[in-house]
């Protein structure tokens, strides 16, 4: 094995090692952390936002950012819900939902790869399409009611465990296969960690770039789905700074904002770190305001321990 191998799963050990930290220790502080409801209830609040981090791993791993997805998962959660409201089947009201965030994210890529846009602005422009377009789509209204087959995607149970835990962990399996045994994680990772040795080298860059973000799209879609079952209504507002919740776990769990380096295990292990530590902050009955203070320091320690390896394996 080696040492860089040995560095990331020493990185990602640590990362771990946060989570059950920080788990003993609100243990110690409030006898209602380590319970099985409150547990099984962090995992099915963080789902949410693991799936999207899912998709901006892939996304920060070629070496680009996506700020778009929190507007994407409104804009797919209206179109969705509107389906079925209109009397689509399940299936076909999803599918369409899927698709809206899969072309936003199509969108956001050929701006990146033929548009040349930095990807920055090109997230930044499509975040505001995307929240601006629910708004009109719905003239700024819910849109609400939906059938039990469908709020089973967030109320239902398998064995106990939640039905949105169980679509996390599928498709966390699904992305840590993609990266690990396929040639497009191959030159993910490779774009990531040198794009333009990698065109020279004969990857298609451009096609794969905008895969990225297509697949961010996707996810923040399939997001969207599990929010709406769970609220039981779709709101253009929705999805409010979900892409730094985001970027945080992803972030968090390892992966590295220069891009080519980081696994969708660590971010998991992030969006856990990011529910668990919401849920503990609500426990013990801290304020909204000072929690978002917290998460924001915990946001800016990780990029700089992040920062501080890099320095240190450089000299």
């Amino acid at each position: 094995m080696s040492l860089a191998s040995l560095k990331r799963q020493g990185r990602e050990l640590g990362t771990l090692g946060g989570l059950l930290a920080l788990g003993l220790l609100l243990t110690a502080l409030t006898p209602h952390f380590l319970t099985v409801s409150n547990l099984l209830n962090v995992m099915e609040q963080t789902s949410i936002n693991a799936v999207i981090a899912v998709g901006m791993t892939f996304v920060i791993l070629s070496g680009g950012i996506d700020l778009s997805v929190g507007s994407l998962v409104a804009l797919s959660g209206v179109v969705m819900a509107s389906a079925l409201h209109a009397g689509a089947p399940i299936p076909v009201a999803l599918l369409a939902g899927l698709l809206t965030g899969a072309f936003c994210g199509l969108v956001n890529g050929s701006l990146v790869t033929l548009g040349r846009l930095p990807p920055f602005i090109a997230t930044l422009g499509m975040m505001s399409v995307a929240r601006g377009a629910a708004l009109l789509f719905t003239d700024g209204r819910p849109v609400s009611g939906f059938d039990a087959s469908f709020r089973s995607l967030a109320t239902g149970r398998v064995l106990l465990v939640p039905v949105p835990v169980l679509i996390t962990l599928a498709v966390y399996a699904v992305a840590h296969l993609v990266l690990t045994r396929t040639r497009f994680g191959r030159y993910v990772y490779a774009i990531g960690g040198n794009e333009e040795a990698s065109r020279l080298s004969g990857v298609p860059v451009r096609f794969h770039k905008t895969m990225v973000y297509a697949l961010s799209g996707l996810v923040s879609g399939l997001a969207a789905a599990v929010l709406t079952a769970r609220l039981n209504s779709a709101q253009p507002i929705a999805g409010m700074m979900y892409e730094l919740d985001a970027i945080a776990a992803t972030v968090i769990g390892g992966t590295s904002l220069l891009g080519g380096q980081g696994r969708v295990s660590g971010t998991l292990i992030g969006a856990l770190i990011m529910g668990v530590l919401r849920n503990g902050l609500n426990l013990l009955g801290i304020s909204s305001f000072l929690q978002q203070v917290v998460i924001g320091l915990v946001i800016v320690g990780a990029v700089l321990f992040d920062s501080l390896l890099k320095t240190g394996e450089r000299r």
